[in-house]
């Protein structure tokens, strides 16, 4: 298909979309009525908040609050005190159209620090072009064991920077259950790995959800990150889900935008400055 053509049927599956309706989806399938981020999690309804507990590897935070002037400061308060007991940080992931307004600023006063915005962005996977094979030279391969996993960590470790041990221990936790709730692969140039991408499959809602796409700076521009884009998005449309959701850095906002993602919102994480203070990876 001709670029410009291309470029044509993607803004029009957009456009057809209604956002609205997609994201009282998304608040409501992934957010109200979450899954427990982890075998060993379970998830909490508290007073206007929604909470994911998790194992030592999992991810613990506010994943959805629907609070007011009044109840705003209580309920983070609240919420503080319940997560004192992890002993460790924690994030209150919030939303751009995330009530009072003046959340944001709350949350700063009373401790939390903000990590950088991302953008909410969603596609209908019906309306993606997934014919984008990786480029010549570079073999995608799915994650099916050690090695596999050792190369996500190593390809998150140098393109995100930090330690990213626990995305393999959550991986070697789901091979060993073969729940298949999610999947990695890995772009390999010759023995090198050279990006890399998980996905997680949400049941009994309409979303998958993309996350880690990376790729080393000297791959970048040749068509890797969109092949990682496109293998994802066929093994969600595979298992019948409709939306692909992720939370897009400013790099890769521009790249999935023109694959045919549409922002339906920003979303920061605000963390709690327990434990080591470092940023949590969902």
């Amino acid at each position: 298909m001709p670029p410009q053509l291309q470029a044509l049927t993607q803004f029009w599956s957009a456009t057809r979309m209604d956002l609205q309706a997609v994201l009282e989806a998304f608040d409501d399938q992934l957010r109200r009525r979450p899954q427990p981020d982890a075998p060993d999690g379970h998830v909490e309804h508290d007073a206007g908040v929604v909470r994911s507990i998790a194992g030592a590897n999992g991810w613990s935070g506010v994943i959805w609050s629907h609070l007011d002037h009044a109840s705003a400061d209580a309920a983070i308060a609240a919420q503080i005190s319940r997560f004192a007991e992890l002993s460790r940080p924690w994030e209150w992931k919030h939303y751009s159209y995330d009530q009072p307004a003046d959340l944001p600023d709350r949350l700063l006063a009373a401790g939390f620090t903000a990590e950088p915005a991302e953008a909410l962005l969603v596609a209908e996977i019906a309306g993606l072009t997934l014919d984008a094979p990786a480029p010549r030279g570079v073999e995608l391969l799915a994650v099916v064991d050690e090695h596999g996993v050792e190369a996500v960590v190593a390809v998150h470790d140098e393109v995100f920077g930090g330690d990213h041990s626990a995305v393999g221990s959550a991986l070697r936790a789901d091979l060993a259950r073969r729940t298949n709730s999610a999947a990695a692969v890995v772009a390999w140039a010759g023995q090198t790995p050279i990006a890399a991408g998980r996905v997680e499959f949400h049941p009994g809602t309409d979303f998958a959800s993309l996350w880690g796409g990376g790729t080393l700076s000297a791959w970048r521009g040749r068509g890797v990150f969109r092949s990682l884009v496109a293998h994802r998005a066929t093994q969600a449309s595979a298992r019948g889900f409709r939306y692909l959701q992720v939370d897009a850095s400013p790099d890769s906002r521009p790249i999935l935008q023109r694959l045919g993602f549409v922002e339906l919102a920003t979303t920061t994480p605000f963390t709690h400055p327990g434990g080591s203070g470092q940023r949590l990876e969902h």
